[in-house]
């Protein structure tokens, strides 16, 4: 039995809290009527203006922070798509009907994305409560003490926010000394020698999820003999970028020395037990023959290369999958397998934030790429790359760091 067809517009219309709908360029698309009757303004002055158009900083207080704090919350949440809960706000509003005159007001706002169907914020949400009352504390029991604990009230909102902007000051300086210190341990983006590869690094939206994500390519002993891997450390920031670091590093010496991928993963995952943060890294090596136009591959539980004939069918390479580094009987054999390649094939490696959403199944991202890759298959690496990336990251931004790399066979 169907239920009664609900006109959202007049839910939102007689909603008795405060909201406004704005657009990520925080332009007014709608308010409610609380909210007009909050700011004491008419619809035809609001909907469609800019938001600190119609409600700028008081001119006569130069310590305003208004405009500041509730523009750089605004944009915060349309950039990451995640609500934020403002602390209490001194945020003065000018009085209608008295042009000039600017009246002392406090307010507990918060603001919400809404998101499209792909995933990217097309509206803001801005809910605001007023507590001026509470703060001023008046009335005839009004006391000493009252407007003391209103003081306090609001001195203690305003540390937390300036202590909140610290934090999110430090994430961002160590998120950039970490993908500066990740950029310099990897290898070149486009590497020397090998004109048939291609190779993209992603990182996340989020502040500190960067910098597990590693690649690498090595020339082999033999004529036309290559080894690629690509690999993931658990955590993010500063120290997974050392850890990336240190485990590229020993995986690339493994690969020129070790008689298949394997081996080289054997001897990572030695060396990874006695570097603290290892723990649980994933990796995935593939070793290719062109002369023998062949594929070698390990995976330490890494999700499946993927390769892409001429005739635009995808395999994953799935076959020699192990745990992850540290995570399984020490100095036990892992699995290796073997897939031939026709002439034009495409082989790509890639970390899970390419593939891996909240609330889905892997499947479905691997299906993503599968279409993708057979759609674009004829594209040279660097295109190639481009163009899976422009398919498989969301509007909104990677929720984890991605790396890719294309070769073609």
């Amino acid at each position: 039995m169907s239920g009664p067809v609900i006109d959202y517009r007049a839910v939102f219309q007689a909603l008795p809290g405060a909201a406004a709908l704005l657009t990520p360029d925080l332009v007014f698309a709608d308010v409610n009527e609380a909210y007009l009757l909050l700011s004491g303004r008419e619809r035809a002055r609001v909907v469609g203006r800019f938001l600190f158009d119609v409600f700028p900083d008081n001119p006569d207080d130069p310590a305003a922070t208004g405009v500041r704090n509730l523009h750089a919350s605004l944009r915060r949440v349309a950039a990451t798509g995640e609500r934020d809960t403002m602390a209490l706000q001194r945020y003065d509003v000018e009085d209608p009907e008295r042009p000039g005159q600017w009246q002392e007001r406090y307010w507990s706002p918060v603001n919400v994305p809404l998101l499209g169907p792909d995933g990217g914020v097309v509206l803001l949400l801005h809910r605001v409560e007023e507590v001026t009352e509470l703060i001023r504390t008046r009335g005839i029991r009004d006391s000493g003490r009252n407007r003391a604990l209103g003081a306090e009230l609001y001195s203690r909102a305003r540390e937390l926010q300036d202590v909140n902007e610290r934090l999110r000051r430090a994430h961002a300086r160590e998120r950039e000394v970490a993908l500066h210190l990740q950029g310099a341990m990897l290898p070149a983006l486009h590497p020397p020698g090998h004109d048939r590869a291609a190779v993209r690094y992603r990182p996340a939206a989020g502040a500190l999820n960067v910098c597990g994500d590693w690649y690498d390519l090595v020339d082999l002993p033999g004529d036309g003999r290559t080894a690629v891997a690509v690999g993931d450390v658990v955590g993010h920031g500063l120290r997974a970028a050392g850890v990336m670091g240190q485990l590229r590093s020993a995986l690339s010496a493994a690969s020129r020395v070790a008689v298949g991928p394997a081996q080289a993963l054997e001897v990572l995952d030695r060396y990874a037990r006695s570097v603290d943060g290892a723990e649980s890294t994933t990796a995935v090596s593939v070793f290719i023959d062109r002369a023998a136009r062949a594929l070698t591959y390990s995976s330490a539980g890494h999700p499946p290369p993927a390769l892409c004939g001429p005739d635009g069918s995808v395999a994953f390479l799935d076959g020699a999958t192990d745990p992850p580094l540290g995570a399984r009987p020490e100095y036990a054999g892992r699995p290796q397998a073997r897939a031939a390649f026709a002439d034009g094939s495409v082989l790509v490696l890639y970390t899970d934030g390419l593939v891996e959403r909240r609330h889905e199944d892997i499947d479905a991202g691997l299906g993503r790429l599968a279409r993708s890759l057979a759609r674009h298959r004829r594209a040279a690496p660097g295109p190639l790359a481009d163009a899976l990336l422009a398919d498989l990251v969301p509007p909104a931004g990677l929720t984890d760091d991605t790396a890719l790399v294309v070769l073609r066979l």
